[in-house]
């Protein structure tokens, strides 16, 4: 496959919970299609074509400053669903893993009448969404 310019080539993110957040993003990611890519001591990564996300156990000393996605920094990670149903699919087997859907009183519709998606949290409270193609109405 050619890399295509511009295109992401990993995102590496800090943890506060190594084995809790292999566990939450090893299903997700595995069910989008991404497969474990590295793995040591203090981090794992999980690659799909050429782009592969890594999570590393944060050091003891950084912990004491939470993550949270309205301070400078990041906000959120989106994945496409190939449909509408992927998106149905993946918010039952969140809500059956216990993970907290975000905006429930707007779900699915939470990004705008046009945007069909989930959003939910990582075990760090990082925002994820999963997002629907948009439909063409004829």
């Amino acid at each position: 496959m050619a890399l295509k310019k511009g295109t992401i080539h990993h995102i590496e993110l800090y943890v506060s919970n190594l084995k809790n957040t292999t566990y939450f993003w090893g299903w997700f990611l595995e069910e989008l299609g991404y497969s474990p890519f590295q793995s040591w001591d203090g981090g794992q990564s999980w690659k799909i074509e050429d782009t592969y996300l890594v999570f590393v156990q944060a050091e003891e000393k950084f912990l004491a400053a939470p993550y949270h996605r309205r301070q400078v920094g990041l906000n959120h990670l989106a994945f496409w669903a190939d449909s509408r149903q992927e998106v149905d699919q993946m918010t039952d087997k969140l809500r059956k893993k216990g993970v907290p859907i975000l905006y429930t009183d707007q779900h699915p519709f939470a990004g705008g009448k046009e945007h069909y998606a989930v959003f939910f949290e990582d075990p760090d409270r990082i925002k994820v969404e999963f997002v629907a193609p948009e439909q063409v109405i004829k």
